[in-house]
């Protein structure tokens, strides 16, 4: 196994310290796998071994540079002074080895030990420990003070510390991965509270059209019921069939009305003037709607709001003024679009109902939605005087 190879498995693979995210499982059984080679082939190859003299002393220096390179698999919230204190002890023991020794492949420790300092300790510290490696691993060899100074060069004992250069970029790269995977999971979890935001939006939406849909129409057919039982009493059928064909006629206008809200549900596009001219006829008011401006497209969303405002407001009239003068406008200009409902006060009895109370608060959230503006009050002067007025206007 040449210097060159082995420089390729230096550091061991990234671990957070907060230990949310672990070390590859695959990663982490490679690099144990160098460390033991690099262990058994020094094992195998540094000579002399024994249990007394030199051979004493190069056995207790790979126990003690073993130990040191084990250690670099201990998890990264080891204190940064004791991270230090062994592999400050790794290095000095792997100059001793280079000292004792005969033969063998003990730099091995130092290389590795130095690569590991630049990957796990703080700039200056990591740069320290590898000065320190290339004075006593060249010292050793350039003062011919081990046994094996006439195979290894001094200069090779000065480049024990270059290995600290590959630890620092793998450090660099490491914490480039780990920033990178940090803006990942912050942009999920922007992206998932995003797609909650729309959810409960739309569950709004739906809200606003099933009110819509159900709370008018089924107000308005029990307030026709109601005074049709009222009638019976009086024996006037004709009054009666009266109320009982109006009711049936809410009902075929319910219809319709679940119809667009499954157009508006899907985001099916509906013809904004001929849908309002349709909804304000079948509310009983012909020729009520006025355009002006230069009638142009909407999109789908601001069509389907107008026509909700409009369709509440159109409820809202037949409620609480019937018999009144109902008057729609719907007026184009440069940028906005502006919605109109006026209604007089009522010529007729007005038969209290049960509403939702939510009409108001929903062409309010829908123009909102829209960024526009909305005006609901009290007619007070004109000939229009006590009645009611809506006004949306919608920017675009």
């Amino acid at each position: 196994m040449s210097v060159s190879d082995n420089l390729t498995a230096l550091g061991p693979a990234p671990e957070r310290e907060s230990g949310p995210r672990a070390v590859p499982r695959d990663d982490a059984r490679l690099q144990w796998a160098v460390t033991l080679v690099i262990i058994t082939l020094a094992v195998i190859t540094v000579r002399p071994v024994g249990f007394s003299g030199r051979g004493l002393v190069v056995a207790a220096l790979l126990v003690v540079n073993s130990a040191a390179l084990l250690a670099r698999h201990l998890p990264r919230t080891l204190p940064p002074w004791a991270a230090l204190t062994w592999l400050t002890t790794g290095v000095v023991a792997a100059a001793g080895l280079l000292e004792a020794s005969t033969s063998g492949s003990g730099y091995l420790f130092a290389y590795f030990l130095v690569g590991h300092a630049g990957y796990r300790l703080p700039l200056k510290r990591a740069l320290a420990v590898a000065a320190l490696s290339s004075v006593l691993c060249g010292g050793v060899l350039y003062f011919y003070l081990g046994p094996g100074h006439q195979i290894l060069t001094w200069t090779f004992g000065l480049g024990t510390g270059v290995p600290v250069v590959v630890g620092i970029l793998s450090r660099s790269r490491h914490q480039a991965l780990e920033a990178m995977v940090d803006a990942v999971e912050s942009s999920a979890r922007a992206a998932r509270a995003e797609a909650r935001t729309a959810v409960l939006t739309e569950r709004s939406r739906i809200a606003r059209d099933v009110h819509d849909v159900l709370a008018h129409s089924l107000a308005g057919i029990s307030m026709h019921l109601e005074l049709a039982d009222a009638l019976i009493e009086t024996g006037d059928l004709d009054k009666v069939r009266a109320a009982h064909d109006k009711a049936h006629s809410m009902v075929r206008e319910s219809l319709k009305q679940a119809q667009w809200t499954v157009y508006t549900l899907r985001e099916d596009s509906l013809p904004l003037l001929e849908s309002l001219t349709a909804m304000v006829e079948s509310s009983g008011h012909r020729d009520a709607l006025t355009v002006t401006g230069a009638v142009r497209e909407m999109p789908a969303l601001v069509t389907q709001n107008v026509l909700r405002i409009a369709q509440e407001s159109l409820t809202n009239a037949a409620r609480h003024a019937p018999g009144g003068r109902v008057a729609v406008t719907m007026a184009f200009d440069a940028a906005s679009a502006t919605l109109t409902v006026r209604n007089g006060p009522a010529t007729g009895d007005v038969t209290p109902a049960v509403g939702s109370g939510m009409g108001l608060i929903g062409m309010r959230e829908r123009v909102a939605l829209l960024g526009g503006t909305i005006a609901a009050g009290p007619l007070t002067e004109g000939p229009e005087r006590g009645g009611w007025q809506v006004e949306a206007v919608i920017p675009g």
